[in-house]
């Protein structure tokens, strides 16, 4: 079993203006739209490859494997299977799981992602 200090999870909230059934069809059906909410970030988006944007203005690659969609839950889990994050990391999954706000339009996206670093050097 790896080392508590080599695993982690990160949790976040961020208020979005689209309803989460649209955030969530964006991620399950249309991947390759993502890079059109921001695209200062991700300059694009290749189903197959999973091409990210640059980082510290280097090209960055990145293909995950959709591991569970929920519709009922705007709910949608990846793991990273290929490129540059996993030779920082033995194991890197996402959760996104969009809800409406309590009040006025938009949604809330609770972004959680758990991971185990290869070594204690990241």
């Amino acid at each position: 079993m790896a080392s508590s200090a080599l695993t982690g999870k990160i949790e976040a909230d961020v208020e979005i203006k689209a309803s989460p059934g649209q955030f969530h069809e964006m991620f399950t059906h249309k991947p390759h739209h993502v890079h059109h909410t921001c695209y200062d970030k991700i300059q694009g988006c290749d189903l197959l490859e999973g091409e990210w944007g640059k980082v510290d203005g280097k090209a960055k690659v990145s293909k995950q494997l959709v591991e569970a969609i929920d519709p009922s839950k705007n709910l949608i889990t990846f793991r990273e299977i290929e490129g540059d994050q996993l030779k920082e990391y033995k194991s890197f999954v996402a959760t996104l799981q969009a809800s409406p706000k309590n009040k006025g339009s938009g949604s809330i996206v609770h972004w959680t992602v758990e991971y185990e670093k290869l070594h204690h050097g990241i």
